[in-house]
């Protein structure tokens, strides 16, 4: 089980003239376990802030995050984190670096035949001795895909991972993603900018808006997959969706006056 509960979390960085950022502000709700959940926001509204909360890399400054009713209490390799930007280690081949997280932690059962399975899923197989530097940015990121969910991680944390590629790499990407929770049953929190990648991943939507960060709307999308938007009731929420985030926009700069 991965049940989530974000409980009036806000979270203040110091600032450099000995002033407070306030970038998350009275933060809450809940994620089930098996959830793909969007956060949507504007660059710069806090969405990296509350994934690294999720995934124990930060703590909130006040209110709680609970996993199965247990307070976060720094990392675990039972939450994965996927980057906006491949990293990978540039002298170990695609099946090593893919491995490598497992390796470290002594989990090694069936690991060759795990790591050519998720290969395998990410179109890589015939790529499993290359490098690095021999791949694309897309097929990076997808090797980064593998080795996130080989160490098979009950939650996915993903901050963007798809911001920097085309939109066909990107389209085809994503579909994968969607087949491969929608068959190990992980749960998921997406970051992204994008209104409609939010709207075709996500059972659900978090909409960060203003400044400090604050939650101006959730969403739940019961829509099957694979998703099109050119489906009357996705566009619908695209629409509700757009006009909160303009709301959002007009109150930050009232709050700011």
């Amino acid at each position: 089980m991965n049940n989530i509960e974000i409980q009036n979390v806000s979270k203040v960085f110091p600032r450099f003239d000995a002033g407070r950022n306030i970038v998350l502000d009275d933060i809450s709700f809940s994620i089930k376990s098996g959830d793909f959940v969007t956060v949507l926001g504007e660059s710069g509204g806090g969405k990296t802030t509350l994934l690294n909360l999720i995934a124990g890399l930060e703590s909130p400054t006040s209110g709680e995050i609970l996993i199965d009713g247990k307070k976060i209490e720094g990392s675990h390799p039972s939450r994965s984190m996927l980057f906006q930007q491949p990293v990978l280690i540039p002298w170990l081949s695609v099946k090593d670096n893919v491995a490598y997280g497992c390796r470290l932690r002594g989990d090694l059962d069936r690991l060759d035949y795990r790591v050519h399975q998720f290969l395998e899923m990410m179109g890589l197989s015939c790529f499993e001795n290359a490098k690095p530097s021999s791949l694309s940015l897309g097929m990076a990121q997808r090797v980064c895909l593998a080795r996130a969910l080989v160490g098979r991680a009950e939650m996915l944390l993903l901050d963007e991972p798809f911001a920097s590629l085309d939109t066909f790499t990107q389209a085809h990407i994503q579909e994968e993603l969607i087949n491969i929770w929608l068959s190990e049953a992980f749960t998921a929190v997406f970051v992204t900018h994008d209104i409609d990648e939010a709207i075709l991943l996500g059972n659900k939507i978090i909409l960060l808006g203003g400044y400090p960060g604050r939650i101006w709307g959730v969403y739940d999308i019961a829509e099957p997959y694979p998703r099109n938007m050119d489906c009357e009731k996705l566009k619908s929420f695209r629409r509700e969706i757009l006009a909160n985030f303009k709301r959002a926009h007009v109150g930050n700069r009232r709050f700011l006056q």
